[in-house]
């Protein structure tokens, strides 16, 4: 399982983020998606931590905290859904056979 820690700075790597939860017990993985065209971060990420309980522990400190001036959003993460793309509606051509 993986914990989401959203709302924070620009300014976060990925060692800030290990040294804070670290605190909370062994840290495995951490993530910072950045944007694919700008290569900008995206103000959230991911921690992957040793144990259940060191995720529960991390999540019920650090949710609502403020860190380098943000008050942090931080739970556990929900699996990414399958998008196909844009949203909006499908359009069909009209013609006989859709009909």
């Amino acid at each position: 399982m993986s914990i989401y820690v959203g709302n924070l700075s620009y300014e976060v790597t990925k060692e800030d983020l290990t040294t804070v939860f670290e605190e909370y017990g062994t840290v495995s993985r951490v993530s910072l998606p950045s944007d694919r065209e700008t290569g900008r971060p995206r103000g959230f990420g991911f921690v992957e931590m040793g144990s259940e309980d060191e995720e529960t522990k991390a999540i019920e400190s650090l949710d609502g905290a403020e860190w380098m001036g943000r008050e942090l959003k931080v739970n556990k993460a929900r699996p990414r859904e399958n998008s196909k793309g844009g949203g909006g509606s499908r359009r069909f051509e009209s013609s006989p056979s859709n009909y």
